[in-house]
């Protein structure tokens, strides 16, 4: 009987871990990724890609979660029409080419009950490495419009750009280091 018992709890236990998982759709009006590079030494140019979708997939209890991020390569805004055209160009993003990148996560830190850090693979222009991403802000509440719990945070990281294959100006001094900066919420469904 004893054998029986253990084994009904392991279920039970194993039936409350999976309860607490959950999946969050990413909330497109809210999230947005956006690139920093440094023009010179004397400015920073700056662009965001406006359409994007994705999942996340997050167990508070277990600390545990993973990331499915598609971004629209061929939806960069930079607020400049030429500037928006030459980064589409084969000279940078190939967006024609490449017209889709991807960041997939499955480890992630935590600081106490809040996301610090989400670490995982970027695919872009058909080159996959690793980036991290580190939490400056991470929250979850009941949004009162959607009467669902709704979170998110920002988020920040830097990739070396030349391992992508974006070696534009690179010989003009133009930074390899280009920053991340995303500002995610996602739904829980």
């Amino acid at each position: 009987m004893k054998p029986f018992l253990f084994a009904a709890a392991l279920l039970a236990t194993a039936a409350t871990a999976q309860a607490q998982s959950a999946t969050y759709a990413i909330e497109p009006t809210h999230t947005f990724v956006t690139f920093e590079i440094s023009h010179f030494g004397t400015s920073t140019n700056r662009a965001r890609f406006d359409k994007k979708e994705g999942t996340v997939q997050l167990d508070k209890a277990a600390k545990t979660g993973k990331v499915d991020l598609t971004i629209d390569m061929t939806a960069i805004n930079s607020g400049t029409g030429a500037f928006d055209t030459h980064l589409k160009s084969a000279e940078i993003l190939d967006a024609a080419k490449y017209p889709t990148a991807k960041f997939v996560a499955d480890k992630f830190t935590f600081n106490g009950d809040k996301v610090a850090e989400v670490a995982g693979q970027l695919t872009l222009k058909g080159k996959t490495n690793p980036v991290t991403l580190k939490a400056t802000n991470f929250n979850c509440y009941t949004n009162p419009m959607f009467k669902r719990e709704v979170c998110g945070g920002d988020f920040e990281g830097t990739l070396t750009r030349s391992q992508f294959g974006v070696d534009y100006g690179l010989n003009w001094g133009f930074p390899d280091a280009v920053r991340l900066v995303i500002q995610v919420e996602a739904i829980k469904q």
